[in-house]
């Protein structure tokens, strides 16, 4: 796995911001991560921030364990049983699921959140890796979702390093918090349709919001089809952005 895999950037207007919105997102404390310094930021007139501060938070390999030791070891003795039967791979079952779905587990314990989950192999796309598929069922569980889904993201970041560094290849995850990333797909679809629409009435382009890859990705397979409208993503990450316009 390269240096650049294990690491989770974070972007705040101070490095302590940085440090702390990084921990929070991820459920850790400072005794699990290392923090690395990549901008220490600057300061403008009147305090304030003329440019913000970055970190990078890398996971210490204390917490990548192997995922059976790691749960024989933090978990209750009340708990236990319930991972033994629900958790433990079964025959047939793709080592990097069983893997996937402990470790998402261990890691929701030790943010004491109480939810079930489950994972399966999803389909591969475009000759990728074939991607891991964990849904997260509870009661009041937003807020692992958070603010533009940056919770979710950075959950589904941190366990992809622990999985893939337990099987020794990257395996990509996709979590799911009580069907938020299917609901918010059919609302990105619809916006597409809805943007491409009033470009065709207006013959003007339309700009989105700044998006993350994999909403960009839908709206352009969404309108990949459409015999009157083009897409184009532009910009620089985090506020790339897609422009819908006439076909030419």
């Amino acid at each position: 796995m390269t240096e650049e895999r294990t690491k989770l950037e974070v972007i705040a207007p101070s490095v302590e911001e940085a440090v702390e919105k990084g921990l929070n997102d991820l459920g850790l404390t400072l005794d699990d991560v290392e923090v690395e310094i990549l901008d220490e930021g600057k300061r403008g007139l009147f305090g304030l921030s003329a440019r913000q501060a970055r970190i990078a938070l890398k996971i210490k390999t204390s917490l990548a364990v192997p995922a059976k030791e790691k749960a024989a070891a933090e978990v209750e003795p009340s708990s236990q049983d319930a991972i033994d039967e629900t958790e433990v791979s079964t025959d047939g079952e793709a080592e990097e699921v069983s893997i996937a779905r402990e470790t998402i587990k261990i890691i929701l314990e030790k943010m004491n959140v109480d939810a079930m989950v489950k994972a399966r192999l999803g389909e591969a796309e475009d000759n990728r890796v074939q991607p891991v598929l964990v849904d997260i069922e509870g009661n009041d569980l937003s807020f692992l979702i958070g603010n533009k889904a940056e919770t979710i993201n950075a959950l589904q970041y941190i366990s992809s390093l622990i999985v893939s560094r337990e099987v020794a290849r990257w395996i990509p995850l996709q979590i799911d918090v009580q069907h938020y990333r299917r609901r918010r797909e059919e609302e990105v679809r619809r916006l597409a349709r809805r943007i491409a629409e009033q470009v065709v009435t207006t013959g003007r382009k339309q700009v989105l919001e700044p998006m993350p890859p994999n909403e960009r990705r839908i709206v352009h397979l969404e309108l990949r089809e459409n015999p009157n409208v083009e897409t184009e993503s532009t910009g620089e990450e985090p506020r790339r952005k897609v422009t819908v316009r006439l076909k030419e």
